[in-house]
């Protein structure tokens, strides 16, 4: 079999498979769970590249196979299921479209150019890195929530078109070019916390 197995794409795997769910949950109408999915897919992906620098004696092919691997699957957790719960939520119009197809777009960007900075660092330097340039592409997992929780203030004719230009601002974040602080452990679990919150919010509405 093509690929490398061992424990540390396991976490990667599993948010994979809990994004795909959300995708098919946002198809089915079942927004709410949806949206649970991609905060559960952003919990995961703050873990796997911990998980992978635990093992030492990964090769270097292991290591880009890593990097390539959790792009792709980022692509789908980050920017194919936040799409599918636009489009749930009625953003399907001419400008809720466009949207997505540049919030997409921007991610794959964003992704691209992580995967090349990141292999020409891991060259250099055996540090981890400590700054992200644009928002890191899982900001989405607490991003689309709180854009989901504005509907109790908006109209049902006006929150599509909110929902489409918040992804809008999300994908010119991705490719804005300004430093951002990597979480910290403490950082992770604030942000799991206020996703928690942001949850329980949206199942009240």
């Amino acid at each position: 079999m093509i690929g490398f197995f061992n424990y540390t794409v396991i976490a990667t795997y599993v948010s994979l498979a809990c994004s795909v769910f959300g995708i098919t949950l946002a198809f089915g109408g079942y927004v709410r769970w949806a949206i649970l999915c991609l905060m559960l897919s952003g919990f995961l992906d703050a873990f796997d590249g911990r998980i992978a620098r635990t093992r030492k004696n990964s090769t270097q092919e292991e290591k880009c196979f890593g990097v390539q691997i959790d792009s792709l699957c980022d692509l789908i957790c980050f920017g194919a299921l936040p799409v599918s719960i636009g489009a749930a939520l009625g953003a399907t119009n001419w400008f809720g479209v466009i949207c997505m197809i540049l919030f997409v777009l921007a991610g794959v960007i964003r992704l691209g150019y992580f995967n090349v900075t990141e292999e020409m660092r891991q060259q250099t330097t055996t540090e981890c890195r400590k700054f992200y340039e644009g928002f890191p592409i899982t900001s989405s997992a607490l991003i689309v929530p709180l854009a989901v929780l504005c509907k109790a203030f908006l109209s049902d004719a006006v929150f599509p078109n909110f929902f489409a230009a918040s992804l809008l601002l999300i994908a010119f974040l991705y490719v804005l070019k300004i430093k951002i602080p990597k979480f910290t452990l403490g950082g992770i679990l604030v942000c799991a916390f206020a996703g928690a919150v942001e949850f329980i919010l949206i199942s009240i509405m």
